[in-house]
């Protein structure tokens, strides 16, 4: 499953959750999963940018 597909999954999860515990590990787990689309998309970018990442 690749992340995207995950994080959608875990929306998904999170709309239809009514145990707070677990709303609370979705909602971590979904935090988790949205950072690492971020890195992955910073990575992607830098690789077609003209000047390195800062």
């Amino acid at each position: 499953m690749n992340i995207y597909d995950h994080i959608q999954e875990l929306r998904a999860e999170l709309a239809n959750c009514a145990d707070w515990d677990e709303r609370l590990q979705i909602e971590a787990d979904l935090a988790g999963a949205q950072q690492e689309l971020a890195f992955a998309e910073a990575e992607f970018d830098a690789l077609f940018a003209d000047e390195p990442p800062h």
